[in-house]
């Protein structure tokens, strides 16, 4: 049973969508069956007066994707006090549900959590419970930002320690689990991939034609929040003179990357496209001739990988477990340290020599999914062979497949 709060529905389609394409690649392995529960804030007012609150509201109970079945339970969510207690209203509201699950027969030999908090302390509580073992993986913020909150830090060293097993996306994230106590041979790196078959060049010139772009283009896709620096890029263009700065995504920093560019008189050269389809991507990073993600903390930042898939490398600030994605000149560049005047300046000097397409193209093919797919069987199966069986007959790893 995969279950986290960060997986897509018909009405919010990009919401945790690494999580859902994961999921997906595993389950075309064969050796894996799974459903998904992903839990949802309880919200009584659909009208759209409300905002994303109010997709809440309208959310389905539950549909079916990918030919994955996808339950989303409600829990209470409390304003203001709501961060401390989440695992706990999580774990409360979810339990009756999945015991009446149980009872209907729709049994599960393993809890896959990701998103260390709230999501993966309310695993650990359930599967404490139901007598499941849990797999938590860390996914980001989870440890990058929510972590340093002392509630949600105390948990989550809680939640380290009783999981069955412990993933990290990046090496960056294996390290904030080392600093929370967590032994290191506890910890498995298995880092997201590319799909090279949807994340490929389209035609260059159509793509750009389409979007009416006719010189230097940068690229930025991402939510528009503080820690993107939108912001730095949009004041970055005013040393850029004749270089056109395009976003894709939506948030609340709209209004003010808008206003700095008007303020600073290049609105001309910052188009806000707004949040796309996944479809669309492949034709908006092949129109780039950079993609620019300067974040200040990430996980594994899935938007490198698809643009370079697509051969158009990257400029990225030093994240922490960066050099995980970009390794050589083909995949782009790291600026230390970033401010305006340096993202510029790197900016200047990369498309005045940028790598080859194909060439960037070629490197993000490395960037598979098949052996993050053979690492989670195999801690799936170790985990589920070491751990007794419940009704005392052969365990379900002996057989072929395992229900997760």
């Amino acid at each position: 049973m995969t279950f986290t709060t960060l997986y897509p529905s018909r009405l919010r389609p990009q919401h945790g969508i690494f999580v859902e394409t994961r999921l997906r690649k595993l389950v075309e392995s064969g050796a894996v069956e799974a459903r998904v529960v992903a839990p949802c804030p309880w919200f009584p007012f659909a009208s759209p007066r409300f905002g994303r609150y109010a997709l809440f509201a309208r959310q389905p109970r539950e549909e079916t994707r990918h030919g994955l079945p996808v339950d989303y339970p409600r829990y209470p969510q409390v304003p203001k006090i709501g961060m401390s207690v989440a695992p706990l209203a999580i774990f409360t509201a979810l339990l009756p549900v999945l015991r009446g699950q149980l009872r209907q027969g729709r049994d599960f030999d393993l809890i896959d959590a990701h998103y260390f908090y709230p999501d993966g302390v309310a695993a650990v509580l359930l599967g404490r419970t139901l007598d499941r073992p849990v797999v938590i993986t860390a996914r980001g913020s989870d440890l990058n930002v929510i972590a340093e909150h002392a509630a949600p830090r105390r948990w989550i060293g809680w939640a380290a320690r009783q999981a069955d097993g412990l993933v990290a996306v990046s090496s960056g994230l294996q390290r904030r689990l080392a600093a929370l106590g967590i032994a290191g041979e506890r910890v498995r790196l298995l880092r997201n991939g590319v799909d090279p078959a949807l994340f490929r060049p389209a035609d260059r010139d159509t793509a750009r034609r389409a979007l009416g772009l006719s010189g230097p283009t940068l690229l930025a896709v991402g939510n528009l929040v503080p820690l993107k620096r939108h912001r730095m890029m949009v004041e970055a263009l005013t040393g850029l003179p004749g270089i056109e700065l395009v976003i894709v995504g939506d948030g609340p920093e709209r209004s003010a990357i808008e206003g700095l560019a008007r303020e600073r008189r290049i609105a001309d050269r910052v188009r806000l496209l707004g949040r796309l389809p996944q479809d669309r991507l492949p034709e908006i990073y092949s129109a780039a001739d950079v993609l620019v993600l300067v974040s200040t903390h990430e996980g594994w930042p899935n938007v490198l990988l698809e643009s370079m898939a697509c051969g158009t490398p990257v400029i990225v600030s030093s994240i922490d477990g960066i050099t995980d994605i970009v390794a050589s000149r083909e995949a782009g560049c790291i600026v230390h340290e970033p401010t305006p005047d340096r993202l510029a300046a790197a900016i200047r000097d990369f498309l005045a020599a940028l790598p080859a397409r194909a060439a960037t193209r070629a490197y993000a093919e490395r960037f598979d999914w098949q052996s993050t797919t053979e690492g989670q069987i195999a801690l799936f199966r170790e985990i589920c062979e070491r751990r007794p069986n419940r009704q005392g007959a052969a365990h379900p790893a002996q057989r072929r497949r395992t229900r997760a």
